[in-house]
């Protein structure tokens, strides 16, 4: 739970304390789960989708069917994974492309003074195409917009927030000048932030920490396509568990940064199977979770 959501271990155990077990009966009613745990407390999306992930891990099991079958995506339309270098040392940097063996897009933290320094070392050791993430860093517009262009140059696919999240009209100005994809990622958390974002991005970043779950997620995947943006899905740190949940969500978007098992020391599970920079969605029940630690399991 990353820290700026204000959550902690100390919240999330709190907050199953306050869950009623009980109320959730099989054929489960999602838009009555995720009302009942928004209910409970604000805030707190990651211990909610903690709860909403299993009950569709569940639910899967019980019908015998794929998490993904059940939100109708089709595997053939999976996209690339990206694979996230933070900010760092050139030699760390050139360490960090080396480790992405098997990924076909590189996802770039940028925002600081270095940023062409920065391209410019990734761009000695791969010509992969790239993410870019500006993580709210561009304070000036007109310095940004020439950033953007250069960055297209050097085979940028998307930018995900480049200006401070509460800068509506600086990073609309972007958008309708940039030659690549402005994508919300700090300014959107909840469905209810979409429609406040049309016009001033390309598209929207979802991630299921903040989304509280797939039903949820699911729901903003096709409310952005009547709006006409694009979606990439992401992750925080995160094992195979929530990533297996991201996965089956993947076919319905554009783009995917779903790395967090790649970036895990302890992660439990067995890693999503991966094939040439794209995760393989395989036919087992809910969310075909492998390698589950027996001290996992509650007798």
């Amino acid at each position: 739970m990353v820290p700026y959501m204000g959550e902690s271990l100390e919240s999330a155990t709190a907050f199953l304390k306050q869950v009623d077990w009980n109320r959730f009966v099989y054929p489960f009613d999602f838009a009555e789960i995720t009302a009942y745990l928004d209910s409970i407390a604000i805030g707190q999306p990651a211990i909610k989708a903690a709860i909403e992930i299993t009950i569709n891990d569940l639910s899967g099991k019980i019908s015998e069917k794929p998490c993904y079958e059940i939100y109708i995506a089709d595997p053939a339309k999976m996209p690339l994974t990206s694979y996230t270098i933070g900010i760092d040392s050139p030699d760390v940097i050139r360490q960090k492309v080396a480790d992405a063996r098997g990924f076909k897009v590189l996802k770039l933290k940028l925002g600081r003074d270095n940023d062409r320094e920065l391209i410019s070392t990734i761009r000695s050791v791969s010509d992969l195409p790239l993410f870019i993430d500006a993580n709210q860093g561009w304070k000036d517009k007109a310095k940004a917009i020439d950033m953007i262009y250069w960055l297209h140059d050097q085979g940028a696919l998307l930018i995900e927030q480049p200006m401070d999240k509460n800068d509506l009209e600086g990073n609309a100005w972007l958008t309708t000048r940039s030659p690549i994809p402005i994508i919300a990622d700090e300014a959107f958390q909840r469905i209810g932030d979409l429609e406040g974002l049309k016009g001033a991005y390309h598209g929207i970043n979802i991630k299921l920490m903040k989304s509280a779950g797939m039903h949820e997620a699911n729901k903003m995947i096709h409310k952005a396509r009547t709006m006409g943006m694009k979606v990439l899905i992401g992750c925080m740190s995160e094992t195979s568990c929530a990533t297996l949940a991201g996965i089956a969500l993947a076919p319905l978007c554009d783009w995917a940064d779903l790395d967090g098992p790649s970036l895990t020391k302890n992660n439990p599970f067995k890693a999503p199977k991966m094939k040439d920079g794209k995760y393989l969605l395989q036919a087992l029940p809910g969310l075909g979770l492998e390698g589950i630690p027996e001290g996992l399991f509650i007798s």
